[in-house]
C-alpha cells in the first residue's frame, strides 16, 4: 500500500452513518442544500473512522477526490448538470481506477492502472467523484471478504459476521452508510450474496449490460458489473450511468439493447406470474434452505401474492447446469491469476484452482460454453412454456456466517461449505441472464437474509419493477444496521 497522506483520525468523534443515497445526494446538490465537498469529506471521514470496524476500502483516493468535489462545485455553481455530478461513490478492487493499482483481493505489487476501465470512465463522465476501492476476496472467488492482503471486512449488521462476497466491501460501505451507493461484479452471485446478507438491492445486469473494459468476456463470461444500494431506485440510478458498451469499436463482444432502469423503478410491473423456486440445482450437498431463510422468504412471497400477483411453487429445469459452470469458473480464475506477478503470494487455494482451471480449460470450457444455448432452452422453459414471467428464490441457503469460518479450509472443503451457503445464485451467471437481490428481512439474530428475482434475457426492467413494488410495501430502506462506526487508527491510503 502507498503512503498515508492523512492523519490517522485518533481521538475524533466519530462520524455518523450517513443512509442518504445516490438520488437524495443528486436532488440536495441540485438545491443547493450541501457540496460536494461536504459529501466527499464526510465519505472520508466515515471511512476512516470505520477502518477498525468494517473494513471495506483497499484504496482511499483523498486528495484527488476532494479536488474532484471542489471541481464539481464550481461546476454546479455554473449551472451544469449531470446525472452523478458531485456525488460519492466507490467501486470494488477488480475495476480499473488510473493511478491506482487493480489487486483483485490480493497481495503482492502490480503497477498502477494507467487509465480507468470503462465503468469508472462513465461514472466521471456522469460526474460521479470516485472515493476508492473496496475489498474483495481473492480473485474474487468466495462468498466472504477476508484474506492476507487486507484482513476482513465485517458486515454493518454483526461485526462478527462477513458481509459476503465476492463484492463485500462495496456491500459493506453501502450498509454501513459510508458511501450512497457502489459498484460490484457478480460471477457466481458475488453482487446478490452480499446484498442478500447486507439488507441491500443489489443488481447482477444481463451479461455486456456494463463493460469490464480492460477486460473482455472475464471469468469465461460468468462475471458481470452491477450496482449495490439501499433503495432500487438509487441502483437503478447506477445502471443507467454505467450501463453500455465499451467505446473502443468491437471490444464488447456481447451488446445487449439499453434498458432504462430509473423509468423502470417508477412504473408498476402489472400482475405477473411468479414461480417460487425452493429447490437449488444439483451441487451434491443436500443444501436445503435454512428455516428462517424460508421464513423470509415466505413471507416475501406472500406479500407478492397480496400486491396482486400469481405465486406457485415450481422449479426451473437446471439439470446438469454444474457441469457447465465449474469448467468456467476454475478457467477463469486460472486466467486471473495468470496476470498476478507472484503467483507464490497467492492463496494455496487459489493455486490449487488455477492447477483445475488449465486443466479443464480449452475443450472443456469450449464444450462447457457451447451447452448454453441448450441451457438457455431447458431452464427458459419456466418462462416461455410454462408461462412464469418472473422466478423468485432464496438468494442464499442461510444467513451471513462469522468471519472466520473458512479459515484453513482446503479447497475442497471451503468450495463444498460454499456451495452449501451459496447454492441458489449461479446458475444465472451461467446463463447471462439478469438478476435482482432485494432484502428479505432479518433472523431472530438480527442477520440480514435476502430473495432474488430471476428473469430471462433482457428482462431487467421488468425486475426492477417488481422489486421497486416490493420495497414500497416493505419498505426496507427504513431499517438500519445497529453495529456503530467508532474511530479507527489506521491510516486513509492516497
Amino acid at each position: 500500500m502507498s503512503t498515508s497522506d492523512t492523519t490517522d483520525g485518533s481521538g475524533t468523534a466519530a462520524p455518523a452513518a450517513d443512509f442518504r443515497g445516490l438520488t437524495a445526494c443528486v436532488r440536495q446538490l441540485s438545491d443547493g442544500h450541501t457540496t460536494s465537498e461536504s459529501l466527499v469529506t464526510s465519505t472520508i471521514e466515515r471511512i476512516r473512522a470505520s477502518r477498525d470496524t468494517i473494513n471495506a476500502f483497499r484504496w482511499v483516493r483523498e486528495k484527488k477526490a476532494l479536488a474532484e468535489a471542489r471541481d464539481a462545485d464550481r461546476r454546479l455553481a455554473a449551472g451544469e448538470w449531470l446525472p452523478l455530478l458531485g456525488v460519492p461513490v466507490a467501486v470494488k478492487d477488480d475495476t480499473d481506477v488510473a493511478g491506482l493499482p487493480t489487486l483483485f483481493g490480493c497481495r503482492g505489487e502490480i503497477a498502477a492502472a494507467s487509465a480507468d476501465g470503462e465503468s469508472v470512465r462513465l461514472l466521471r463522465a456522469a460526474g460521479a467523484v470516485i472515493v476508492g476501492k473496496t475489498n474483495s476476496c481473492e480473485l474474487g472467488q468466495w462468498p466472504f471478504t477476508e484474506g492476507p492482503a487486507f484482513g476482513a471486512t465485517r458486515n454493518p449488521w454483526s461485526t462478527g459476521h462477513t458481509p459476503g462476497g465476492s463484492s463485500g466491501g462495496s456491500a459493506a460501505a453501502v450498509a454501513a452508510g459510508l458511501v450512497p451507493a457502489a459498484l460490484g461484479s457478480d460471477g457466481a452471485g458475488s453482487i446478490r450474496i452480499p446484498a442478500a446478507w447486507t439488507h441491500l438491492v443489489g443488481i447482477k445486469p444481463q451479461r455486456g449490460r456494463v463493460s469490464l473494459h480492460p477486460y473482455t468476456d472475464a471469468f469465461q463470461g460468468l462475471a458481470v458489473n452491477g450496482p449495490l444500494a439501499r433503495t432500487v431506485a438509487d441502483a437503478a440510478l447506477l445502471l443507467d450511468v454505467v450501463q453500455g458498451p465499451c467505446s473502443l469499436q468491437g471490444f464488447d463482444p456481447h451488446r445487449p439493447e439499453a434498458v432504462d432502469a430509473s423509468a423502470a423503478a417508477r412504473r408498476d410491473p402489472g400482475r405477473l406470474r411468479i414461480a417460487l423456486a425452493w429447490r437449488p440445482p444439483l451441487t451434491l450437498t443436500r443444501a436445503t434452505p435454512h428455516p428462517e431463510v424460508r421464513r423470509a422468504v415466505t413471507a416475501l412471497a406472500e406479500a407478492l401474492a397480496r400486491l396482486g400477483h400469481e405465486v406457485e411453487e415450481a422449479r426451473p429445469r437446471y439439470g446438469l447446469i454444474g457441469l457447465g459452470f465449474l469448467p468456467r469458473a476454475a478457467a477463469g480464475v486460472a486466467e486471473a491469476a495468470a496476470l498476478h506477478p507472484d503467483p507464490a503470494l497467492l492463496d494455496p487455494r487459489t493455486r490449487s484452482t488455477m492447477r483445475s482451471g488449465r486443466a479443464l480449460g480449452g475443450r472443456v470450457v469450449r464444450a462447457a460454453r457451447a451447452r448454453e444455448s441448450h441451457q438457455h432452452t431447458r431452464i427458459g422453459e419456466i418462462f416461455e412454456g410454462r408461462g412464469f414471467d418472473v422466478v423468485l428464490s432464496p438468494t442464499t441457503a442461510g444467513p451471513p456466517p462469522r468471519v472466520g469460518t473458512f479459515d484453513g479450509l482446503g479447497t475442497w472443503r471451503t468450495n463444498a461449505v460454499m456451495a452449501a451457503a451459496c447454492p441458489y445464485a449461479w446458475p444465472w451467471n451461467v446463463l447471462g441472464w439478469p438478476a435482482v437481490n432485494v432484502p428479505a428481512g432479518l433472523t431472530a439474530d438480527g442477520l440480514p437474509v435476502g430473495a432474488q428475482l430471476l428473469g430471462p434475457a433482457g428482462s431487467e426492467e421488468k425486475l426492477i419493477s417488481l422489486a421497486a413494488q416490493l420495497e414500497a410495501d416493505r419498505r426496507w430502506y427504513e431499517m438500519r444496521p445497529p453495529t456503530p462506526v467508532i474511530p479507527g487508527s489506521a491510516p486513509v491510503q492516497e
